[in-house]
């Protein structure tokens, strides 16, 4: 379930972002808030929590002040935005940080009881690895919470583009049926999948351009055009975007999927980058022969 993104790229785009992040994250401030609303009531009381996907640590903050007594962990790709968690994480801190991939997590088995990811997964090139490290560190019956971009997020800025040429220039997104069925793939238990639109308008499309920077979220198709795009190519899609203006201002649609699921029952059958792998009790191999 390859996205064909570039790592490298993700990386540093948000490396680059971690002074300037928090400030222009509105929509993924109110997405964690959402996220987190979906604990309320739930029988969960977690020794050990895992925040992917973490940023400058605002989730991992608010994880660990309704779980006081768990220990959290931040996770982030992008070691700039760890240091800048620090700020959240108080002193003595109050969390974890951990800089590592989603798709390769440096855990043991079994390991939490609660992974939280908020809009993340749509930076991992392989988002099914990432639900199989996910299932791999949860103990068995371990939630599962997280949110991501579907198909229709910045389906304008896209058709924009269009206009200007074939060159991808926005990242692609998946559909809330294959991460449905990735999640059945990987194992978990019981998926429930719902989705928001959002809608966030601008004076003009530099200004979205400028936003989606501050926040890294650049193009990070591996396909991607390497050059820079000049001024008249720019001024088309500009151009291109005035389509869309309504009431005076320019509109970007945002399409968030959560999703919530349980961790498989021990023995189940998990991917890993090499191959399916399953395990055992040795007792169960008792019938066996030579």
């Amino acid at each position: 379930m390859s996205a064909g993104l570039d790592a490298r790229h993700v990386r540093q785009a948000f490396s680059r972002a971690a002074s300037t992040y928090e400030a222009h994250a509105v929509l993924q401030a109110e997405v964690g808030t959402r996220l987190l609303e979906r604990l309320d009531g739930a029988e969960l009381q977690p020794r050990r929590v895992l925040d992917v996907g973490s940023g400058p640590g605002t989730g991992a903050a608010a994880l660990r002040a309704r779980y006081p007594a768990a220990d959290v962990v931040a996770l982030d790709i992008a070691l700039p935005m760890l240091r800048a968690a620090a700020s959240h994480a108080g002193e003595p801190p109050r969390f974890a940080r951990v800089c590592a991939d989603a798709q390769a997590l440096p855990f043991a088995d079994a390991a939490f009881d609660l992974v939280y990811s908020n809009l993340c997964m749509q930076w991992c090139d392989d988002p099914g690895l990432a639900l199989a490290e996910f299932a791999r560190v949860l103990r068995p019956g371990g939630l599962l919470l997280f949110t991501t971009f579907g198909p229709s997020t910045l389906q304008e800025l896209r058709a924009a583009f269009a206009e200007a040429d074939a060159e991808p220039h926005v990242s692609r997104f998946v559909d809330m049926h294959d991460i449905g069925d990735a999640l059945l793939t990987t194992g978990f238990r019981d998926p429930v999948l719902e989705r928001d639109d959002f809608t966030l308008t601008y004076a003009d499309a530099f200004a979205l351009m400028r936003e989606l920077r501050a926040i890294g979220a650049t193009n990070a198709d591996a396909k991607r055009q390497r050059t820079l795009t000049g001024k008249a190519h720019l001024q088309r899609v500009v151009a291109a975007y005035e389509a869309f203006r309504r009431d005076g201002v320019l509109p970007a649609t945002y399409e968030v999927v959560y999703a919530q699921a349980f961790a498989p029952d021990p023995g189940q059958p998990r991917r890993t980058a090499g191959g399916e792998v399953a395990t055992f009790p040795i007792e169960r191999l008792r019938g066996s022969r030579r």
